[in-house]
């Protein structure tokens, strides 16, 4: 449902009704019509699910941010529904996610640490440190460097949408900023400015770490499909993903809390 269709049919409403007391069957009829954007949603977030979570249990999760869009979309502004609907669904999953707190506490400290290593040492190096460099700043092996790398990217759910602080319904889909060819898609969604930090920062990541996020991300391919294109196990570009986020994390959130100060 584009915008115009969403207006169609959650367009301006007599007062003191929402949508769902109008017509209930319309909104039935709205959430089969995006389920299959939900499967999608989810189907990305998979590699990330933790071991005692279900499949069909994101997928509900995810329809429930679907709900929230269908009530919550404004239809009079410049931004087509499946966009902002993206952004509730996989925001509705994510919290939920988060909510069971499947992520050790000890993991949680040895990401943050990850990240501060890489922000000091590009900080110090003007350049993408490598892994040998991070492993001996942590005073670790590269082999246990990257299982912490494998761990993160198993038990974690932070992706590149999450980069910032911008509130969900604000934030950009990442398609939209790598891909270039299209022309101000970000003008109802984020400001040009910060478009253009997150775009910068990934051309500034290593060649094979920002083909994994252009992949994922932009062409919307699964790890696995990403590690046959790159011909690498699917533990390793599980390994490249989280090392790109680590990174672009540490210069992004310093170059947000640069441009809110």
């Amino acid at each position: 449902m584009r915008a115009a269709t969403a207006k169609t049919v959650y367009g301006p409403q007599p007062v003191g009704l929402s949508p769902i007391e109008q017509n209930s069957q319309v909104l039935d009829q709205a959430l089969r019509t995006h389920l299959p954007l939900v499967k999608r949603v989810v189907r990305r977030l998979l590699v990330h699910k933790p071991a005692n979570v279900e499949a069909d249990e994101l997928v509900n999760w995810g329809l429930d941010g679907l709900l929230q869009a269908l009530q919550r979309f404004d239809s009079t502004r410049q931004v087509e529904f499946e966009a902002y609907a993206r952004l509730r669904i996989r925001g509705a999953i994510l919290d939920r996610l988060r909510a069971t707190d499947f992520m050790a506490r000890s993991l949680r400290r040895k990401a943050n640490k990850l990240e501060r290593a890489y922000q000091t040492l590009e900080g110090r190096l003007g350049r993408p440190a490598t892994e040998e460099e991070v492993a001996a700043e942590l005073e670790m092996g590269v082999d246990e460097l990257r299982d912490v790398l494998s761990a993160i990217g198993r038990s974690g759910v932070v992706g590149l949408e999450d980069l910032g602080e911008a509130p969900a319904q604000e934030q950009p889909a990442i398609e939209d900023i790598l891909d270039v060819e299209r022309v101000d898609p970000l003008a109802a969604l984020l400001s040009r400015e910060r478009a253009k930090l997150v775009a910068d920062a990934i051309d500034r990541l290593p060649e094979r770490e920002r083909s994994v996020i252009a992949l994922y991300y932009r062409e919307g391919i699964t790890m696995r499909e990403v590690a046959a294109v790159l011909g690498v196990t699917e533990s390793r570009v599980s390994q490249l993903h989280s090392q790109a986020l680590l990174r672009l994390g540490g210069t992004l959130g310093q170059q947000f809390s640069k441009e809110d100060s």
